[in-house]
C-alpha cells in the first residue's frame, strides 16, 4: 500500500511542472501568448496538483488502511481460534475440532488438522482398548498361577503332573497373548513389514493342505482344496498370506469335529478371492460383526477352548487390509462358517 500510493507522488514530484511545461510550448505556436504567465501557471498546476495528490493519499491510506484491517481481522480471527483449538488438542482434548472457515486456504489448513486429530484419536482409542482387553485376558492366568504357586509354596495343594502341566499351559497362554498383542500392535500402527511381490498361491495351499491334513484324525472332518486351473498372479506377502490362513484354518479344525473344511479359491478380475468353508458348530447372527474384534471369542469356543488368544481374526484382518485386500464372514449356527478374503491380482 506505501509502496503504491508513494509511487505516483514520487513521479509527479519530479516530473510533472516539466511535462507540463513542454505540453505548454506547442500552444504558443498556435497564436497562445503565455509569455510571463508560462511559469505562473506552472507553479498554479503544480499547486493544485500536489494538493490533489496529497487529498488522494489521505483518503487512499484511509480506505486501504480500513480495508486491510477489516481483511486482516478476518485472517487473524479464525488463526486466533486455531491457536485456542490446537492448544486445547495438546492438552489432551482429542475431541478438538477446527470449525470451517470461509477462506479457501484456512479450511484447508482445518480439513488437514480435523483429519490428523480424528486418526490421533483412534490410535489413543484402540491404544485405551488395547490395554483394557489385555489386562482383561491377563487376568484370567496370572490368578490361576498366583493360586497355585501360593497353594504350592503353603504345601495346600500336592505337586502333581496335572498341576505342572496346567501351569505350563497357562504361561504358554501368556506368551501367546504377548506375542499376538505385539503382532496385531504393530499391523494397527502400519509397522509390520509387508512384502508385495507377485506370487502364485498353488505350492503355498498344497504344503497347507498336508500340514493340517495331518493333524485331522481319521474319524475327523475332511480336508479339501478346490482350486481352478492356471489362476492369475496375486500381489501379496506370501509369508503373511500364509499366516492370513494358518489363522483361518486353525479355527476351522478346532472347532469341526466331523464333516468337511473346504478351502475355495476364484477369480474375480481384479480380485482373487479364497474361502475356509467349514461345518463346525458356526455362530449366531448377533455375534457376527464382533468376529474380527480383539480378544473376542464366543461363549462355546471359550467352553471347547480356553486356550486361545482371540486375537487371531483381528490379526488376520489387518493383514488382509495392508495388502489391499477385504475379509468377510458368514456363519450359521450347527451348519458351519465361512471366512473369505481377497487379494489383489498382479
Amino acid at each position: 500500500m506505501l509502496v503504491g500510493l508513494s509511487t505516483p507522488l514520487i513521479v509527479g514530484w519530479f516530473f510533472s511542472h516539466h511535462l507540463y511545461g513542454l505540453h505548454l510550448t506547442p500552444l504558443e505556436g498556435r497564436g497562445f501568448n503565455l509569455g510571463a504567465t508560462d511559469n505562473e501557471l506552472i507553479n498554479k498546476c503544480e499547486v493544485v496538483w500536489n494538493q490533489g495528490v496529497w487529498w488522494s493519499l489521505l483518503i487512499g491510506a484511509t480506505v486501504a488502511g480500513t480495508l486491510s484491517y477489516l481483511f486482516a481481522r478476518r485472517i487473524v480471527q479464525p488463526l486466533i481460534q486455531m491457536e485456542k483449538i490446537t492448544q486445547q488438542f495438546a492438552q489432551g482434548n482429542l475431541t478438538a475440532r477446527i470449525p470451517k472457515s470461509e477462506i479457501p486456504e484456512l479450511n484447508r489448513l482445518a480439513i488437514n488438522f480435523n483429519r490428523m486429530a480424528s486418526n490421533l484419536e483412534g490410535v489413543e482409542q484402540r491404544r485405551r482398548e488395547l490395554i483394557e482387553d489385555l489386562t482383561h485376558e491377563l487376568r484370567t492366568p496370572l490368578t490361576i498361577l498366583e493360586g497355585s504357586l501360593e497353594g504350592l509354596a503353603d504345601s495346600a495343594i500336592e505337586p502333581k503332573t496335572e498341576l505342572f502341566e496346567r501351569l505350563a499351559r497357562e504361561t504358554a497362554r501368556l506368551g501367546r497373548l504377548v506375542n499376538d498383542t505385539q503382532e496385531l500392535s504393530k499391523a494397527e500402527a502400519g509397522y509390520l513389514p509387508i512384502k508385495i511381490q507377485p506370487i502364485d498361491l498353488h505350492p503355498l495351499l498344497l504344503s497347507l493342505m498336508k500340514r493340517f491334513g495331518d493333524q485331522l484324525l481319521e474319524d475327523g472332518p475332511v480336508l479339501r482344496l478346490e482350486y481352478p486351473p492356471n489362476p492369475p498372479l496375486v500381489s501379496a506377502d506370501p509369508e503373511r498370506v500364509e499366516q492370513i490362513l494358518v489363522n483361518l484354518l486353525g479355527n476351522a479344525v478346532r472347532y469341526t469335529v466331523n464333516g468337511s473344511i473346504t478351502l475355495r479359491v476364484w477369480s474375480e478380475p481384479p480380485k482373487l478371492w479364497i474361502a475356509v468353508i467349514d461345518t463346525g458348530h458356526g455362530m449366531k447372527a448377533e455375534d457376527l460383526p464382533f468376529v474380527f474384534n480383539r480378544f473376542w471369542r464366543s461363549e462355546r469356543s471359550r467352553i471347547r477352548h480356553p486356550g486361545g488368544s482371540g486375537m487371531g481374526l483381528a490379526i488376520s484382518q489387518r493383514l488382509v487390509m495392508l495388502q489391499g485386500g477385504e475379509i468377510m464372514v458368514e456363519s450359521e449356527l450347527n451348519k458351519g462358517s465361512t471366512f473369505r478374503f481377497s487379494l489383489p491380482l498382479a
